[in-house]
């Protein structure tokens, strides 16, 4: 008998998750042509309960919020979604209602906004990507002072008050992306490290990158490798690589600290700049055509579909089965090539 998750009857019903999710549980409104579409598709399939969900049914449901940008304005978190998606297929039925909030990338205002209109809904988890620093330590101090779990995934952020961290160790990633470019380029070139469209000092991930990848050099023998730092807004991008890749023309390589690496390796491609290795992050489609063209050399490959969905995995676990939750789960930091790149597709 075929096993139906919460999207399968979704798409078959032609409705949302979150609507399915809410006829399965009795909990909320839904419109009386939703509840006869649903229910219409649950006979249909004789969809019968999980019973050991059915027996978990004297405990309270638990909401867990997911707080993170909007994918639409930046394809990196996409597959955070997906992640989303796979865990509310796998624990809906436990009666655990996951639901994600979204945020502008960038914009202080919306992180603090959406996450005060959490904070609101008292749910009983929070997985939270803290992308501003300083913003992110009153937000995690508000939700404490409302015992509310906080556990965090994709930026480091060293706090008492949080759960749990899934995600990679931002500072060996910064030394791997350093010592795969040292395989590549001569002794004593010239690096740039670019970041792009964020706020260098309020953003953890960038700055431990950077200090990884610095590390690195520093540590060897003879470091007489030239590395500059670089902050950059989309916009000016173009201009900012003509003084960085043209009017000096001795880099010989470029470390994108975010997946914004194919603006470079768009740059590189135009201008025909075929001896500056680049490195960067992340499977974006457009990063995979120009590792595909050679444009970049290697990608690392952050996996942020797995870090969220086993961030509310432990959030799950923990309320369902008082599992304990790791304090930090670190991912492996996996290294990209063309060569390589078809087995992570």
């Amino acid at each position: 008998m075929k096993k139906y998750t919460i999207k399968n009857i979704a798409e078959l019903a032609g409705v949302s998750k979150g609507t399915v999710d809410r006829v399965i549980h009795k909990r909320g409104k839904v419109s009386k042509k939703a509840l006869e579409k649903v229910n219409a598709v649950l006979n249909e399939i004789d969809y019968k309960p999980n019973l050991l969900a059915r027996s978990l049914k004297k405990t309270k449901e638990y909401h867990i919020c997911v707080v993170l940008p909007d994918f639409n304005k930046d394809p990196f978190w996409r597959p955070c979604f997906e992640g989303i998606e796979a865990a509310v297929d796998e624990f809906a039925s436990f009666g655990i209602f996951i639901e994600p909030f979204f945020f502008y990338p960038n914009d202080v205002n919306s992180f603090i906004e959406i996450n005060n209109k959490v904070l609101e809904l008292s749910p009983d988890a929070v997985l939270l990507a803290p992308l501003f620093y300083k913003e992110t330590v009153d937000i995690v101090n508000n939700y404490a002072l409302a015992n509310i779990i906080v556990s965090k995934f994709n930026n480091q952020l060293e706090t008492e008050k949080t759960k749990n961290f899934v995600g990679q160790d931002l500072f060996k990633s910064g030394r791997i992306a350093a010592s795969l470019l040292k395989m590549i380029i001569t002794k004593k070139a010239a690096i740039a490290i670019i970041h792009i469209d964020e706020d260098y000092n309020n953003s953890i991930h960038m700055q431990e990158k950077e200090k990884g990848f610095r590390h690195y050099f520093n540590e060897l023998e003879s470091s007489n490798y030239v590395i500059d730092t670089y902050n950059s807004k989309q916009t000016e991008l173009e201009n900012n690589l003509n003084n960085i890749l043209i009017a000096s023309s001795s880099v010989e390589a470029v470390f994108v600290t975010t997946s914004k690496v194919y603006k470079v390796a768009e740059y590189i491609k135009e201008k025909n700049l075929k001896n500056v290795k680049l490195i960067g992050y992340d499977l974006l489609d457009e990063n995979i055509e120009y590792l595909n063209d050679g444009i970049i050399n290697f990608l690392i490959h952050q996996n942020p579909k797995k870090q969220v969905y086993l961030g509310l995995s432990y959030l799950a676990d923990y309320f369902l089965f008082d599992k304990e939750i790791p304090a930090k789960s670190l991912l492996p930091i996996d290294i990209i090539t063309s060569e390589n790149l078809e087995t992570y597709l």
